[in-house]
């Protein structure tokens, strides 16, 4: 969508009273949002955006909130550390950290990035059980994954993350678009 079509949308699902926007989903940074903001934010509106941490732009600074979600070594993915340090170049004044757990190997590499940046808030997740995006999630596993997580925070007396479960899965499930 072009930055009017967004505009218009965030004005219909506000009612046109200025609250903050999330941007998020996949990675939003791929996305120029440096007009959206500036235009929301001359409104009264502010941003913050949930991303990855592998690109970082300009529009950052202008953002409310800023969460970055380093992919664990869970997700195959190499972490770029340099990418990661260029969004924090550019980041806000409020900027935390939400790493989702999904084994013991991404529990210990979220402890290091924590020792890598201790002055970020750290918020752990516990992964999600369920991909069908056609069925709920089901309770019990996501309580169970979320239980574990908790569990193994407490017993190697590591208390300084805050422990959520992923909220937007427990709401929408694995529906896209949401």
């Amino acid at each position: 969508m072009e930055t009017e079509a967004v505009w218009r949308e965030i004005l219909r699902l506000s009612g046109g009273h200025p609250l903050t926007v999330s941007l998020s989903g996949g990675n939003p940074a791929i996305q120029d949002f440096g007009p959206l903001i500036k235009r929301g934010v001359a409104e009264g509106y502010a941003f913050a955006c949930e991303t990855q941490g592998s690109i970082g732009k300009p529009w950052f600074s202008d953002l409310a909130m800023l969460v970055l979600s380093p992919k664990p070594p869970s997700s195959g993915e190499n972490m770029d550390w340099a990418a990661f340090e260029a969004c924090l170049a550019v980041r806000p004044a409020q900027t935390a950290l939400t790493i989702v757990i999904f084994d013991d190997a991404d529990f210990i590499w979220a402890r290091g990035v924590a020792d890598r940046y201790p002055d970020l808030p750290l918020y752990l997740q516990p992964d999600n059980p369920d991909t069908d995006s056609t069925s709920p999630v089901d309770l019990t596993k996501a309580t169970s994954r979320l239980e574990w997580l908790i569990e193994k925070a407490l017993t190697t007396e590591w208390f300084a993350p805050r422990i959520l479960p992923q909220l937007h899965v427990l709401v929408w499930g694995n529906k896209r678009g949401v």
